[in-house]
């Protein structure tokens, strides 16, 4: 499914930078048809009740369908943005890893559409969210 082949490293050093680089997300698997992710439940991602803020399971969704958008497409040429976003907080979490599995409902020319589940260490199902991201010719520089 991917336009090229990508290496965890190369993955990382995007998710390095910015908001998912503070917030310390990291893929740590790339399949043919799937992009996972982690993040850690720290202090930077609760809200003030000490449970992981739904923001933050948001971030993490919308940036590992983002990515995975972006491993489609000749990223030279177009460019994947976030179009919607939806989730479902399921089950709080208060400590340790949260995973972000992301896998495609719909590649199309000018739309992809993502599912991504988000589980606890114990494997229990945390959010689910859908993402719609729209293919954009890229602005010439």
């Amino acid at each position: 499914m991917w336009y090229r082949e990508y290496s965890l490293e190369e993955i990382n050093g995007l998710f390095a930078i910015n908001m998912t680089g503070f917030l310390d997300i990291k893929a740590v698997s790339i399949t043919p048809d799937c992009l996972v992710a982690e993040m850690p439940v720290t202090e930077k991602v609760k809200q003030p009740y000490g449970l992981l803020h739904g923001g933050a399971s948001c971030v993490l969704a919308e940036s590992v369908g983002s990515i995975a958008s972006n491993m489609v497409i000749d990223s030279n040429e177009w460019a994947g943005v976030g179009l919607e976003i939806n989730a479902n907080h399921i089950r709080p979490v208060t400590k340790g890893l949260v995973r972000a599995t992301c896998k495609a409902y719909h590649i199309g020319k000018t739309t992809h559409v993502w599912d991504i589940q988000i589980h606890n260490e114990r494997n229990q199902l945390v959010c689910i969210s859908r993402l719609t991201i729209a293919v954009i010719k890229k602005p010439k520089a």
